[in-house]
């Protein structure tokens, strides 16, 4: 009975042993992407990368639509709602590929 009973308490304790572990792993991996954001220094003040990358994108985005209504094919961007977010996505993911990743 009493053989019985502390291989019980070992097993439990070696599972609580296991599950601090995992705990403590977990805690571990969460808390290291708080680690500094990428962020650019304009003027003293640190401003995240996306937020340049989205600006760039939608300047882009604005000089595209100028040049096509300017050349008459702006009709090639047909579903206006879909097309010009898309567009943006893509140019600023396209900036932030060239811009902070090469």
């Amino acid at each position: 009975m009493y053989l019985r009973f502390m291989t019980r308490e070992r097993g439990a304790r070696a599972v609580r042993s296991r599950h601090r572990a995992v705990v403590v792993l977990a805690a571990c991996g969460a808390l290291c992407g708080c680690s500094a954001a990428p962020s650019i220094a304009v003027l003293g003040a640190y401003f995240p990368e996306w937020m340049f990358c989205i600006s760039g994108g939608v300047l882009l985005l604005v000089c595209l639509h100028v040049l096509l209504s300017l050349s008459g094919r702006g009709g090639w961007l047909a579903p206006p709602a879909l097309v010009y977010p898309a567009l943006a996505v893509l140019f600023s993911i396209a900036l932030w590929v060239v811009a902070f990743n090469l």
